[in-house]
């Protein structure tokens, strides 16, 4: 029988809707300005695909929110290796379980959280004998997701578990721990730094790539993309721009002052409000009609989910897709090899109805059809 491991970090992702961007101490923050932890129900979203198999698989996991409870829902066999107090946990819960999970000779760990999870769940790989070392795949719940250790979307993960618990051929690669200082990037600055390799199964369709990170700007490109952003605003409608250089690109043609990580709102060429959340883009939304201007990740390819839900399943709904601006230079498609823009929202029905052929900005009234799937 398959001994599947599994953490979640209750937390994790917790400041994401709210403009935080991420769950480093601002837990209780996040919890006073309404926010929703996201990782139980992204978590549910993976194992739901492995209950028509559940005879094939044992759970080993931590009590609680840290995987007992949604075993448990989801009738599953398990058994609970590490004790923890029920309510906010810490990361060396995380890494406590971990070890206890590798003692149990489990022969895959699957965690749910963001680039800090991953971190503890490296820290405690490393720490243990080699011997008992596992792969591991990712479950996407945090806000900065840059480590190459998650997969697509909570369904692909879920899908790729079941095929290997079935009895897939797994093949493995090494796959980059990357983590963020929080602090820093609040304001704007990002530090990134690489701890170390994980190993991951290649399965390049399932798991997501490396964030692309040095990659020179294509400079009269993005002003004549921004340029036509700026051009083609409406009068009366508020812009969402999102986070990323390439939409900074169009606060700087409005010469206003913007949040490189964040999303700013603009009506009129005018700045409505800084760094806003969920919260406060849907008390615009029913004001005003919107239209959301945001970039696809380098490398990765995500659109929704990472690092921006602020765009939440209700606001994207609100918005509608047609009034999605998607820019991007040549650069930024050509390194996608290919490969499908990915939209992880949170509502796979939404993400559904997202799929299909876009229409991307990429010059001055130029655009490229891309599929979303």
């Amino acid at each position: 029988m398959f001994r599947l491991g599994l953490i979640i970090n209750p937390v994790a992702g917790i400041g994401g809707s709210v403009a935080l961007k991420g769950s480093d101490d601002v837990v209780q923050r996040a919890q006073q300005l309404g926010a929703i932890p996201q990782a139980q129900h992204r978590t549910r979203v993976a194992l739901e695909m492995l209950k028509n198999i559940r005879d094939q698989f044992r759970v080993y996991t931590a009590a609680h929110d840290m995987g007992e409870t949604v075993c448990r829902d989801l009738g599953f066999d398990i058994t609970v290796v590490s004790q923890n107090h029920a309510g906010e946990t810490t990361a060396a819960d995380t890494e406590k379980t971990v070890h206890d999970l590798l003692q149990q000779g489990i022969d895959l760990l699957v965690f749910a959280g963001g680039d800090g999870t991953a971190r503890n769940v490296f820290n405690a790989m490393m720490a243990c004998d080699e011997k008992y070392r596992v792969p591991v795949i990712g479950i996407p719940a945090g806000c900065k997701i840059h480590s190459a250790v998650y997969a697509v979307t909570p369904h692909h993960a879920g899908e790729l578990l079941s095929q290997i618990i079935r009895g897939r051929a797994l093949a493995l690669q090494e796959a980059s721990v990357m983590d963020i200082d929080e602090e820093a990037f609040r304001h704007d600055v990002v530090k990134a730094r690489r701890y170390g390799y994980l190993n991951v199964p290649a399965e390049n369709q399932y798991m997501q790539g490396i964030k692309e990170g040095g990659v020179a700007h294509e400079e009269i490109i993005l002003q004549d993309i921004a340029s036509w952003i700026v051009d083609t605003m409406e009068a009366d409608v508020i812009y969402l721009v999102g986070s990323g250089t390439t939409p900074k690109a169009v606060m700087d043609a409005l010469d206003l002052e913007s949040t490189l990580l964040g999303i700013d709102a603009v009506c009129n060429r005018e700045l409505v409000s800084k760094d806003v959340n969920e919260k406060q883009i849907l008390q615009l939304l029913a004001k005003h009609p919107a239209k959301m201007v945001l970039t696809i990740i380098g490398g990765q390819g995500h659109l929704f989910g990472r690092g921006n839900q602020q765009f939440s399943p209700q606001v994207i709904r609100k918005i509608g897709k047609e009034n999605i601006l998607m820019i991007a230079t040549p650069e930024k498609i050509h390194a996608l090899q290919g490969k499908p823009i990915r939209v992880d929202t949170g509502d796979e029905s939404l993400d559904r109805e997202l799929y299909g052929m876009a229409k991307i900005i990429t010059g001055y009234d130029e655009h490229t059809l891309y599929r979303i799937g």
